[in-house]
Parts: structure tokens; C-alpha cells; sequence
């Protein structure tokens, strides 16, 4: 009974070896995979929305901004009041604003460049309305 004993503890290791190291060989993409999935942080399976562009940026915070004044604009006719043009009030909301600061440096560069122009004998500017056009060019 020992002799059988014996043999069949070497015969179990040695097939429960066999099959770890068959396992092992066999499920090695199984071990490379963990960590991975769709709660994975850096593999994620979904495509990254492109980042949007400026125009398409400006049109979709106008088209918020209009879906907005509409409601508002439901909400004054719901109480009685008169509604707001909404594509004038888009207008106003979206308006590029302009500070003191950036009014008083073009008006020095505008001043500046008046004085080469008289210097070199030219015609000068109107200051105020060169300082307008080139805030209206700046987009401000």
C-alpha cells in the first residue's frame, strides 16, 4: 500500500504541474489584459470627441444662449410681459466688451503712429476714429 501511495503522489505533482505550467503558457494574454478595460483609465476603447473649433465653439455657445432667452422669453409670457427680441438680445450678451486698458494702449500706438506720420510730412489721423477701427479690427 505505501509503494501506491507513493506512486500515485508523484503522478498527481507531476500532472498538476503539467497542468499549471500548460496553464500558464496557455492564459498569457489572459495576464497581460488585467488592469484593462472599460473602467481603465488609460485604455479606453470609446473614440475622444475631437476638440471643437473656435467657430464651432462660438455656434454652440450662440445656440445655448438662444435656447436660453427663448425660455426666458416663455417664462415673460407666461407672467404677462412683454417677450425680448431674442436675436437682439444674443447680440447685446455677445458683444465683445472692451476696458479702459486696452482702449488707452491703442490709443498709444495710435498717437505713435501719427507722430512718424506727421513727421515724415504726412496727413494726420483722426485719433479717435483709427483707435475705433482698429478695436473693430482686433474684434473688441
Amino acid at each position: 500500500m505505501r509503494d501506491a501511495f507513493g506512486i500515485v503522489l508523484i503522478v498527481v505533482v507531476v500532472f498538476a504541474a503539467l497542468v499549471s505550467i500548460g496553464t500558464l503558457f496557455g492564459s498569457r494574454r489572459l495576464y497581460d489584459e488585467i488592469g484593462r478595460g472599460g473602467l481603465s483609465i488609460n485604455d479606453d476603447p470609446r473614440p475622444r470627441p475631437r476638440p471643437a473649433t473656435a467657430a464651432v465653439a462660438l455656434r454652440e455657445r450662440d445656440d445655448e444662449i438662444r435656447q436660453l432667452l427663448t425660455a426666458a422669453n416663455h417664462r415673460r409670457e407666461a407672467r404677462g410681459e412683454e417677450p425680448v427680441d431674442v436675436e437682439a438680445e444674443l447680440a447685446r450678451l455677445t458683444a465683445p466688451t472692451v476696458d479702459a486698458g486696452l482702449r488707452d494702449e491703442v490709443r498709444q500706438l495710435v498717437v505713435a503712429r501719427n507722430d512718424r506720420l506727421v513727421a515724415r510730412g504726412g496727413e494726420p489721423l483722426d485719433v479717435e476714429a483709427e483707435v475705433e477701427r482698429q478695436l473693430r479690427e482686433l474684434g473688441a
